[in-house]
């Protein structure tokens, strides 16, 4: 299992259940493939200006704020270019979900920053609520 960092923000591999660090995950869903930094860009510190990269960049610092030291994220924790991983990643992502800290989701089409107050409307309408839930998401973790 491969899990980014939120200190360093470097991917880090982890071999077998007994050695992988608590980490929270990500439930996005996914920008233009330009703007999604892969397991490739990550390791050479490429698309560090897209909005894919800052969506990383602030699921680190929740994770951090929350002391949990990775997150694992399916755009640049899975190296879609091989296609063993790839499988091995589809038929693992309900124990990576299951034993995960926690799930953040992210809504890139919600402006938080529209003051103090939750616009209830904009926040329902969002992109993330109307995307095809995966079991694993509506499962698990509990937070």
């Amino acid at each position: 299992m491969r899990l980014l960092n939120v200190k360093t923000l470097q991917l880090e591999e982890f071999w077998g259940t007994d050695d992988v660090q608590p980490y929270a995950i990500l439930s996005h869903t996914w920008l233009d493939k330009a703007q999604e930094p892969t397991c490739q860009d990550i390791e050479n510190e490429t698309k560090k200006d897209t909005k894919g990269y800052q969506k990383l960049e602030s699921c680190c610092r929740q994770a951090e704020e929350d002391e949990i030291g990775y997150i694992w994220a399916d755009t640049c924790c899975i190296d879609k270019t091989n296609k063993v991983e790839l499988q091995e990643a589809i038929d693992s992502m309900f124990n990576w979900y299951r034993d995960s800290q926690v799930c953040y989701a992210h809504l890139s089409d919600y402006d938080k920053d529209t003051g103090h107050r939750l616009d209830k409307e904009k926040f329902g309408n969002s992109r993330w609520f109307k995307r095809g839930w995966t079991l694993q998401e509506l499962m698990r973790p509990k937070s």
